[in-house]
């Protein structure tokens, strides 16, 4: 599990990176989050908020909710077993509920 989770904490890192490369965006928040608390803490937090964070919603301004941590999460099988079956199902309804359907 450990190995996995330092895999996410690289995904995570590659994803600020693609936002900042292809959509424009400078996530520093997130960038910093990742730096503080890692790539699961970070996910787990944001995933688990009542509304989506900034640059999520930055993101869907931009069309490209496939670079945000939701997406991240539901899309990949491999990183699901980091996450509760509820995280999971958050993740999917907030994408869900920004018109984004998931691959």
């Amino acid at each position: 599990m450990i190995a996995l989770s330092k895999q996410f904490d690289a995904a995570m890192f590659s994803i600020c990176q693609r936002a900042k490369s292809e959509a424009g965006y400078n996530a520093t928040v997130f960038f910093r989050m990742l730096n503080d608390k890692g790539g699961v803490s970070t996910a787990k937090y944001l995933i688990n908020t009542s509304k989506p964070s900034d640059g999520y919603t930055h993101l869907y301004e931009r069309g490209r909710l496939d670079l945000t941590v939701e997406a991240m999460v539901v899309e990949n099988a491999k990183w699901q077993d980091l996450f509760t079956a509820e995280e999971i199902s958050k993740a999917r309804h907030r994408l869900k509920d920004y018109g984004y359907k998931p691959r």
